[in-house]
């Protein structure tokens, strides 16, 4: 096979990074962006040469105006979608906030609305079913000691024959 049609069946996908931050009843913060019609996790698009985790740890200084420590990865989902293409996302845990973390949240006026502290429940409805998908798997493999891998949000069948 050629070099350039080997290329060619290659992914491409955009990569993205996103932080879960909880409080001490362990609902998760979520912010309201500007710009869509349901809520999202601190977090934004991996740039070029940038690793996934130095993308959140910039996305959460860039909307939340915070430089917390970011912990260990707890999902990858493969989320491709019809007008993006392919799209590998990333979720770090933030842990709990501490009250000076909190006190020193300022918004990215440009993009966030507002931002809350939300119960699965809360989620559920603010936000579109895959997210909130990933969001609570996620959340879940915090008590796990590994990483929970998942497609649009959901762990796949077992397909081994």
């Amino acid at each position: 096979m050629a070099p350039n049609a080997q290329e060619a069946k290659m992914a491409h996908p955009r990569m993205a990074a996103g932080v879960l931050f909880f409080d001490a009843a362990g609902r998760i913060l979520m912010v309201e962006p500007s710009y869509k019609d349901y809520w999202e996790i601190p977090g934004g698009y991996v740039e070029t040469g940038e690793s996934p985790l130095h993308a959140a740890i910039r996305e959460v200084q860039e909307e939340l105006g915070i430089t917390p420590p970011i912990g260990r990865l707890l999902a990858v989902d493969w989320a491709p979608n019809q007008a993006e293409g392919d799209k590998v996302l990333y979720l770090f845990d933030g842990g709990q906030l501490s009250q000076e973390d909190l006190a020193a949240i300022t918004l990215q006026p440009e993009e966030l609305k507002s931002s809350a502290f939300l119960s699965p429940e809360q989620i559920t409805e603010r936000t579109i079913p895959r997210l909130a998908r990933r969001i609570l798997a996620a959340a879940e493999a915090r008590i796990g000691s590994a990483p929970v891998y998942l497609e649009h949000g959901q762990r796949p069948e077992n397909r081994a024959a």
